[in-house]
């Protein structure tokens, strides 16, 4: 009898997983897919909105490891917007979570250019077009710069200082001296390998 009862048991946990598991990979697609049908302005957008539906909808994530995902998306090669939903959808649901995220993310573009480009001479010179597009871009920048403020303020309010002059340092070198993003990536992520190691072998002594 304990045998089965305990059998029982553990079918229904199982149960219960996949279900949960066919239930996060739905919410993960149709997110994916609003957010990528409505987002204007490329991959940064799309980001900040996807820290919006996993970080404070769905809580899914928390802003640390939010952060961390868009540090990734951002370093590795390809589009910010398609990396993010990898690194999203495999954290919350592995390499099936990682397919669906992505299939929601590309379908809207996919099949939203392939209708403009069909059509592209007809509105390429419309004035019309060309305000809505300009309007776009003015929201497109607040919508970035609210949620780097938020995120950025997480990071303040740890007082690393380290963190904080990491921060000031790549601010500077991107907006002040124009230096590339992938250099300051590099150096960032170099500065971060050697506070690991440096922090393990102070945890060892």
């Amino acid at each position: 009898m304990n045998y089965e009862s305990s059998y029982e048991s553990i079918r229904l946990r199982r149960g219960k997983l996949v279900k949960n598991k066919k239930s996060i990979l739905r919410k993960l697609f149709f997110s994916c897919l609003y957010l990528s049908t409505f987002t204007f302005g490329g991959g940064y957008v799309i980001v900040t909105l996807m820290k919006k539906k996993f970080v404070d909808d769905y809580h899914w994530i928390d802003e640390n490891e939010m952060l961390d995902l868009v540090a990734i998306a951002q370093s590795s090669p390809g589009p910010i917007a398609v990396n993010g939903a990898i690194v999203i959808g495999y954290k919350l649901a592995g390499i099936l979570g990682a397919v669906t995220a992505i299939l929601g993310t590309i379908i809207p573009p996919f099949l939203i250019i392939s209708v403009i480009s069909v059509g592209y001479h007809s509105f390429s010179d419309s004035y019309f077009i060309s305000q809505i597009l300009e309007g776009m871009q003015a929201g497109v920048g607040a919508v970035i710069a609210s949620v780097v403020y938020e995120m950025g303020v997480g990071i303040a309010q740890e007082k690393d200082k380290i963190s904080l002059l990491i921060m000031a340092g790549a601010f500077a070198a991107s907006c002040v001296y124009k230096i590339n993003v992938v250099y300051i990536i590099i150096v960032c992520g170099m500065i971060g390998v050697i506070r690991t190691f440096l922090s393990k072998k102070g945890g060892e002594k």
